[in-house]
């Protein structure tokens, strides 16, 4: 195993920040051959104020075990210097670099899984409805269509959700900008026939981003009869990551969410060519 950081900006200097944390499984096969794994993009939440730990690493060793070659990103979070599209174009980047990494990588270029958390659930969800706007917002090509993405505990809509993740995210706008750009940023609002496969989960019980907004997204894909998975579990506090003790001090209640692991990989298998 070898763990990399690639700083997007380097790459993509269209960019303000943004950081990609590679943990790659190398080649395990003694004989040559052509081995690839499909990749999890994992996008923590934090508001747009910050990026939480708890939703890095866990996830990444728990997709990690599953098959999946995985990457962190680490993008901007300062409200008062970032704002929208800033987040969008460094996941949209992060994703287009490893697709053009893929080899090396030893990741199938086809198959790109982000998953978000909260707000980073947002920005996942923001990719997966504005993929194919992104290039001409930066006047370049990139490659950032997800094979399907995963929203856990997502925000989605400001009419539920949590207004300082809109607030951090549109800082700097007038009022008047605001509602049009909220016509695409209320998630929900924006599902289109381009917009790939989800597996979304929340709890009942979430008191920070409540779990209408996963209902929200998931029948809007109902709608567009875009194939989605759903799992609205009746327990747990918001920002569970992995729902396990590791991450969760307290964790009464919650045993049952620690399946939705091994739920969205087995949703991510329905679209990957490898066999396991």
């Amino acid at each position: 195993m070898k763990v990399l950081k690639v700083n997007l900006q380097e790459e993509y200097p269209f960019l303000e920040g943004g950081m990609l944390e590679c943990i790659i499984t190398e080649q395990v096969w003694d004989e040559d051959v052509d081995w690839k794994r499909p990749a999890i993009v994992v996008v923590p939440g934090g508001g747009y104020g910050m990026t939480s730990r708890r939703e890095g690493e866990p996830i990444a060793n728990a997709f990690q075990g599953k098959g999946f070659q995985t990457f962190i990103l680490w993008y901007s979070c300062d409200p008062d210097v970032v704002r929208y599209p800033e987040q969008l174009l460094q996941l949209a980047s992060a994703v287009d670099y490893i697709k053009k990494h893929a080899k090396e990588f030893y990741v199938n270029p086809d198959e790109i899984f982000p998953v978000g958390f909260s707000a980073g659930g947002h920005l996942v969800g923001n990719l997966a409805v504005e993929h194919q706007s992104v290039s001409a917002k930066i006047g370049q090509t990139l490659d950032c269509k997800p094979t399907a993405v995963g929203l856990c505990y997502p925000v989605i809509s400001k009419i539920h959700g949590h207004q300082g993740s809109y607030e951090n995210l549109l800082n700097g706008y007038t009022d008047e900008a605001k509602t049009e750009l909220l016509k695409t940023l209320n998630l929900d609002e924006a599902v289109n026939e381009q917009t790939p496969p989800a597996f979304i989960w929340a709890t009942f019980s979430d008191d920070g981003v409540p779990s209408d907004n996963a209902l929200r997204y998931a029948m809007a894909m109902d709608k567009m009869r875009i194939p989605y998975e759903l799992h609205i579990y009746p327990q747990g506090h918001h920002g569970l990551s992995t729902a396990d003790f590791e991450v969760n001090a307290v964790n009464e209640g919650i045993k049952k969410v620690r399946a939705w692991v091994d739920d969205c990989a087995k949703f991510f298998r329905l679209y990957v060519s490898e066999t396991y």
